[in-house]
């Protein structure tokens, strides 16, 4: 999610101050002064936006960045009903970059969002879910919530409009040891899947871990069992990405047996053809590195990998940020930099800030 930012936005020393989602929105339109010769000779005024048709607006509108149409929103109910009615707007528009949001409480639900194409930050509050203790994924525009206490609360909502939907009860495990949720969003019918995988080490055994994976499907509102299979040695952890139909898990070794290095792994499902006979670990893809942690993430259907580079023989002590792309199961490192800062400072010199990256679309419903 970090990376995800600093992959997409670029470095700036400007200062930055936080907008309310709210203060976008404006009502203000310009009229401009037609002078035409009448019997009388008045100046009279007209509406420019009488005199544009509904498929050229649609065009105009396809080329703004989402603060500029939400904001174009407020304007008149007949841009009001073109950019949240219109197909074709969305289908032919430009892609959005992703907005990158950060969490400023444990307490509540409220953060900053950050828009890379304006370099601004807004405060922005999310529907759904009360504190920022909970597993996060997000697919074109629309963003998958599970709480961290029983892992089996699930949510998705539209941070832009406020649009929220609890999911089903997802089956397997109440209270498993390691959860993760991965949601990919079908850009043409605006159907979305969501997948859950939970692991649980086997009772009174430190090798064996039980993991399961469920995939839910908006078009039928249920959920299936995708798989059921026991890890040697490894366990799951708490991060997945859905790209390009196929569903990227990453594990973690248990030390048990001596695996230390690398100490994490990708596992891959794909969604689309379904079970496979081979065992999930078979085609398991090592990490680039030894790493102290990492993030998944979907770079344009590509995997992108995000970790904590771990010192030689330290393998706890963290000494860089790496980011590697999954390209025909081969790692390729890639650069970052820097976004620009935030405004908001620690409250105390050690406090974290947690985040993840989104696209911002009106049209997108749960």
């Amino acid at each position: 999610m970090l990376a995800h930012l600093m992959t997409d936005v670029m470095e700036d020393n400007s200062s930055w101050t936080a907008l309310s989602i709210d203060h976008i929105r404006i009502s203000a339109f310009n009229f401009g002064i037609v002078s035409e010769d009448n019997d009388e000779g008045k100046e009279f005024l007209l509406s420019l936006d009488t005199v544009v048709p509904d498929d050229i607006l649609e065009r105009i509108f396809t080329f703004l960045p989402i603060v500029s149409m939400i904001r174009s929103t407020a304007v008149c109910k007949r841009w009001h009903d073109i950019i949240y009615s219109s197909r074709f707007l969305w289908t032919h528009m430009l892609p959005q970059r992703p907005w990158y949001f950060m969490f400023t409480s444990n307490e509540s639900a409220a953060g900053y969002a950050y828009d890379p194409i304006l370099r601004k930050w807004y405060d922005l509050e999310l529907p759904c879910i009360d504190k920022s203790s909970c597993f996060v994924s997000s697919s074109c525009g629309l963003v998958c919530f599970m709480d961290n206490d029983s892992r089996n609360a699930i949510s998705v909502s539209n941070p832009i409009t406020k649009d929220c939907k609890r999911i089903l009860e997802p089956p397997g495990a109440k209270f498993p040891d390691y959860s993760t949720i991965a949601i990919k969003v079908d850009r043409s019918s605006h159907n979305y899947t969501i997948t859950l995988a939970k692991c649980k080490q086997v009772p009174e055994d430190y090798v064996r871990w039980d993991f399961s994976l469920y995939k839910y499907d908006s078009q039928s509102s249920s959920w299936v069992t995708a798989v059921e299979e026991v890890f040697i040695g490894w366990r799951g952890g708490d991060d997945s990405v859905i790209c390009d139909g196929v569903l990227y898990c990453l594990i973690h070794s248990t030390g048990i047996l001596g695996n230390l290095e690398p100490r994490h792994s990708i596992i891959m499902y794909d969604l689309i053809a379904g079970p496979s006979k081979a065992s999930l670990m078979q085609s398991s893809i090592p990490a680039p590195c030894s790493l102290t942690c990492g993030r998944l993430l979907n770079l344009r259907e590509k995997l992108v990998l995000v970790g904590g580079i771990a010192k030689q023989n330290r393998p706890d002590i963290i000494k860089g940020i790496g980011i590697w792309e999954l390209h025909k199961k081969q790692w390729q490192e890639k650069q970052w930099k820097w976004s620009a800062k935030c405004p908001v400072s620690k409250r105390f010199p050690l406090q974290l800030f947690t985040g993840f990256c989104f696209e911002p679309r009106l049209d997108i419903t749960t």
